[in-house]
């Protein structure tokens, strides 16, 4: 499976959420519910971010299931 470029952080990794491009991963900000994810996204150019969320080739969701929150 390949990786997505967008990685929302498990809650006690502060909910960063980053994108990977041109070899680094850069900071985008945080997000605290699929609201936040989408500001940030937005901010970031994504065009319609609510429709990448469940796309595994657009976001990686580590250390819990996708669109969860709360702390581990």
């Amino acid at each position: 499976m390949t990786r997505g470029p967008i990685v929302r952080a498990p809650a006690f990794h502060l909910r960063r959420v980053t994108v990977h491009g041109s070899g680094r991963d850069e900071i985008l900000g945080s997000a605290y519910s699929d609201h936040d994810l989408v500001v940030v996204l937005e901010g970031a150019g994504v065009a319609e971010p609510e429709g990448v969320l469940d796309d595994p080739q657009w976001v990686e969701w580590r250390d819990g299931p996708a669109r969860e929150f709360s702390a581990a």
